[in-house]
């Protein structure tokens, strides 16, 4: 009997003994669950992660922000100077302001304006008519304004800007004229024509006329002095350019007829400029903001009254 209760006794020992065994993956358990808490609690944090992720993707969007920001901007030129021959002779497009001395025009505002957007530093270089293209092309200058033509023969030695204006040429006469008041009219009669050499004037006469009834000269106010002494009968010019000269001489010129042909002007640069890309945003900028229309009122306009008795 006694070994029957030792025997029990043994047996609940053991039972006891198993059941605290089992209880210990209960604390691991416990301790898991915990892990499992802060693992969660780190899934928090995950989802701040996220949260960053989402302000990432909001950086990112900033960053494609930035970039149309860039890819909008104009270039910089760091302020590198950029030397523009001018002739200082060509009305409304540069001439020497009587009152200051200093060089003024349709060329200087508008250069100041493009170096003012690309960062860039215009010099002013006077330089006759005669010659200038060339100039240019040999990378004496690194431009050109004075009011140039674009066209194919010339852009065969020098780079152009895109056109930044649209000029009209015509015929200046004495203020009696009335032989003839067209064009056809003064190609149909014996009447000489003057104008300046190495102008598109010029290659207009030269198709129009033989070469007995065209006088050249080297510069239009000398041609337009001519015109008014007698000793031609009419001087073709751009429009613009033939405003500036009836101006406070009204009593003594006028434009008369049609318009004989349109030209576009633009800028020119030596072959291969790094130049050229630049300026010609900056011309699509200040076409887009209204400074090329505000340019033009000031200078292609009856406002303009300078007139070259005015630089005498």
């Amino acid at each position: 009997m006694k070994r029957l209760i030792i025997l029990l006794s043994l047996l609940l020992v053991m039972l006891l003994a198993a059941c605290g065994n089992t209880a210990e993956p209960a604390d691991d358990g416990a301790a898991s669950g915990d892990d499992s808490a802060m693992s969660e609690e780190g899934s928090d944090d995950g989802a701040m992660s996220e949260e960053g992720s989402d302000d990432s993707a909001m950086s990112e969007e900033g960053s494609d922000d930035s970039a149309m920001s860039e890819e909008g901007a104009l270039p910089d030129l760091e302020g590198r100077e950029i030397t523009i021959a001018v002739e200082n002779a060509y009305l409304p497009f540069n001439y020497i302001d009587p009152e200051t001395g200093e060089g003024a025009g349709w060329d200087y505002d508008a250069w100041n304006d493009i170096c003012a957007r690309l960062n860039c530093t215009p010099v002013f270089k006077e330089a006759a008519w005669d010659g200038m293209i060339q100039a240019v092309a040999n990378g004496q200058f690194d431009a050109a304004g004075d009011g140039i033509t674009i066209t194919e023969e010339r852009a065969q030695v020098v780079d152009f800007s895109n056109g930044y204006t649209t000029v009209n040429q015509r015929l200046l006469t004495r203020i009696d004229e009335d032989r003839f008041s067209t064009v056809d009219e003064f190609v149909a009669g014996d009447y000489v024509l003057g104008t300046q050499v190495g102008t598109t004037n010029y290659e207009t006469a030269s198709g129009m006329l033989d070469e007995a009834r065209i006088q050249a000269y080297e510069q239009f106010p000398v041609a337009v002095q001519a015109l008014i002494s007698g000793d031609v009968d009419a001087v073709i010019m751009d429009e613009t350019a033939g405003q500036g000269y009836v101006g406070v001489n009204a009593d003594a010129l006028k434009l008369v007829g049609d318009p004989i042909v349109s030209d576009e002007l633009g800028f020119i640069f030596p072959p291969g400029s790094d130049l050229v890309e630049p300026v010609n945003a900056a011309l699509a900028a200040m076409e887009a903001d209204g400074t090329l229309a505000e340019l033009a009122d000031k200078f292609f306009t009856e406002k303009f009254t300078i007139t070259y008795d005015d630089l005498e």
